[in-house]
């Protein structure tokens, strides 16, 4: 984003404006400064009927940048509303890594479209990248990347860097005829060498390299802790493929990020703020749905203790505190498991000392909340038994709550399936059943 403008105040502007005012906020000087990330989040910010408005002013040779930058939601929304003749013009300034950035978003004609539009090297690249899965860095590996073979002198790579623009701070990466990575050279270094220096006397072999088959979540890692601008990506015989740089990494690690807080609630980062009404509502109603189960289910916990609530109103008072405090142990413990599963920091070897950890914590927690809050229980309705109800159930529903935080990620990661859109569901159903189950089943032993 400029650092001369406010993305914030702009789409408060804007939103304000009517159709003449919004374009002649946005032809302003000021405006040409933005970057293509920050012009998607302003077409984001905007109802869907304010968008195409506005979108139609961009530069041409911006639409394939600003799309790209756009939400998965946002950019089918915008492919889907230009004409034959638009999407062509956009179509025919698209490469190959944009593509493979849309295509988990676009309809397989619109794709098919596109492939057809691309260079045949494009073509092949774009082939490529689709043999590794969504979670593999190969995926993403910018292909485009500046190789010198190891065998020439320093003054030859110079007259080759003229040729091919070279633009500090691009790496150059050394390699082999057949395209095997030997280092990287420094641009510094090769311009001060003597010009019959041989070039692979010059890279640098100790330059850390990624494996193409390498997770994001590795990749980014990789590419922190190098202090490098990018890393070399390599394939199984150690042929040079491609790249990952700081700027990939940030978007990576954002992406991961807002995927992880949209998946709590059951959504997509690729959600589209302004979805039309029907498609989102679709969308939520699966959720919510998944949600009534949950709840129907705590709720037959609940009804095989009805006699006893129905003699002790108490009770009914004080059941909420079981499923929050549950609730929140729980979800404490799920997040930590999360981030670990993600920075792969959670392995077979570290998981029963985990849960040993956890479920001391859950103990020490369990007890000390479970004495404070059965005295000011006991207290508010006269009655020690109740006090003592109270306990009993805080102090199952938080050792319960660490042991499945621990459990319910480790299980869902073995099946396949992603414990940030699923985790937090179960965990909250268990929560609940075993809390009120503890809670009642005590109650209807001490009271009955």
């Amino acid at each position: 984003m400029s650092n001369t403008i406010d993305l914030s105040l702009l789409i408060e502007r804007i939103s304000a404006a009517d159709t003449d005012e919004q374009r002649q906020i946005f032809n302003e000087p000021e405006l040409q400064q933005l970057e293509a990330g920050a012009f998607a989040t302003l077409l984001e910010a905007l109802p869907l009927d304010q968008r195409m408005e506005l979108w139609r002013q961009l530069p041409l040779n911006d639409h394939v940048d600003v799309l790209t930058a756009m939400r998965g939601d946002t950019r089918e929304w915008v492919i889907q509303s230009l004409s034959d003749a638009e999407l062509d013009l956009v179509l025919d300034k698209l490469d190959n890594l944009s593509l493979i950035e849309w295509a988990d978003s676009l309809p397989e004609n619109i794709i098919d479209r596109a492939v057809e539009k691309l260079s045949k090297e494009d073509i092949e690249l774009f082939d490529r990248a689709n043999q590794y899965d969504d979670d593999q860095i190969g995926r993403y590996a910018n292909p485009k990347v500046l190789s010198l073979p190891q065998g020439i002198s320093a003054k030859r790579a110079k007259i080759l860097l003229e040729r091919y623009g070279y633009q500090y701070p691009a790496s150059i990466y050394v390699v082999t005829r057949d395209t095997k990575f030997v280092g990287k050279v420094n641009y510094q270094q090769l311009v001060e060498a003597e010009p019959l220096t041989i070039l692979s006397s010059l890279a640098d072999t100790d330059t850390p390299v990624l494996e193409d088959g390498a997770s994001l979540t590795e990749a980014v890692e990789a590419v922190e802790h190098s202090q490098q601008f990018s890393l070399p990506i390599v394939d199984e015989n150690f042929a040079l493929i491609g790249e990952i740089d700081t700027h990939l990494a940030l978007e990576l690690m954002r992406e991961s990020y807002e995927s992880t807080l949209m998946a709590n609630a059951g959504m997509s980062e690729e959600d589209d703020l302004f979805a039309p009404i029907t498609k989102s509502a679709k969308k939520r109603a699966v959720w919510l749905g998944i949600n009534l189960i949950t709840a129907v289910l705590a709720s037959m916990t609940i009804s095989l203790f009805e006699d006893v609530i129905a003699q002790v109103v108490a009770l009914a008072i004080l059941m909420p505190i079981v499923a929050s405090m549950g609730g929140i142990a729980g979800s404490q413990t799920l997040t930590l498991m999360i981030r670990g599963m993600a920075l792969n920091q959670v392995t077979a070897g570290n998981r029963r000392s985990l849960l040993r950890n956890e479920l001391g914590i859950g103990f020490i927690n369990g007890v000390l909340w479970a004495v404070l809050i059965g005295l000011m229980a006991g207290l508010w309705f006269q009655s020690p038994i109740i006090g003592a109800i109270i306990s009993v159930g805080i102090v199952v529903n938080i050792i319960t709550a660490a042991l499945f935080g621990v459990v319910i990620p480790v299980v869902l990661d073995k099946l396949k399936l992603d414990p940030a859109l699923a985790g937090s569901v179960i965990l909250t159903t268990v929560t609940d059943v075993v809390g009120f189950f503890a809670f009642l089943g005590t109650a209807k032993l001490l009271l009955i």
